[in-house]
């Protein structure tokens, strides 16, 4: 690596410390995400994480988390909801988006986790990606959430989008954006990564309208894409930025 490449790369680690530090305070009293909510709730349970994770893709959170409760308190284990037929379970989870083509991969989960892991969750990625439904984003939630890994990390659209505002990398998918942030973070912000963006890209740095003037981490964005923000900031958050200090 040649020093101004190094330079370059110490000057980025500087920033991601720096960022990840105010918004650890920042996001306190903000609503968490739903998967985190019912991580919490559910005492990490892998199974309930990992179809909870399902459902909540292109949904919003009051409505992944509330379809995940309906759906848990009528089944809460593979076996129990191996036996639930696939219109029961569309009613259980309506209206999730995409509500019946989850259906179909929650109950082929169920029944590729009896058939082959003997009703347990996966513990490894390789594991995880062999279920229905579960890509890269879920199976990365998974073992951040249920089996407490600290080495990987979770990207949404959240994350791809403010991981590119900020800077950090320049990346054009999601995918690209895990492996570029491996290489851009240091490992001991990768089990928060998902939390402190997805929370804060969901209250305050949205895709359209970003509320900046009182971001706790302005003057530390260089707001790369972003061309209108918003004025207005959650009641919940604390509007001096000070109080997110270093």
């Amino acid at each position: 690596m040649s020093s101004k490449a190094s330079l370059q790369s110490r000057r980025y680690r500087k920033n991601v410390e720096a960022v990840m530090r105010r918004l650890a305070v920042a996001i306190t009293g903000l609503e968490l995400p739903a998967v985190e909510k019912i991580s919490q709730s559910r005492e990490e349970d892998p199974f309930q994480v990992t179809i909870a994770t399902l459902l909540s893709a292109r949904t919003q959170d009051a409505t992944t988390y509330a379809a995940s409760e309906r759906l848990f308190r009528k089944a809460a284990t593979p076996e129990a909801m191996a036996k639930l037929t696939v219109k029961q379970i569309e009613k259980l989870i309506y209206p999730v988006s995409f509500y019946r083509y989850k259906a179909r991969y929650v109950k082929a989960t169920c029944a590729k986790l009896l058939k082959d892991f003997g009703g347990k969750t996966p513990s490894t990625m390789e594991g995880l990606l062999t279920l229905p439904g579960v890509g890269r984003k879920t199976a990365n939630l998974v073992l951040i959430l249920a089996y407490e890994s600290r080495k990987n990390i979770c990207v949404d659209t959240h994350v791809h989008r403010i991981a590119n505002r900020l800077g950090w990398i320049r990346t054009r998918t999601p995918d690209e954006t895990e492996q570029e942030l491996y290489r851009a973070t240091e490992a001991r912000w990768w089990p928060y990564i998902n939390l402190y963006l997805v929370t804060w890209g969901q209250n305050v740095c949205r895709p359209v309208y970003p509320r900046c003037p009182a971001c706790a981490i302005k003057d530390l964005c260089p707001r790369i894409g972003v061309t209108v923000v918003s004025k207005t900031m959650p009641e919940s958050y604390p509007l001096d930025p000070a109080v997110a200090s270093d």
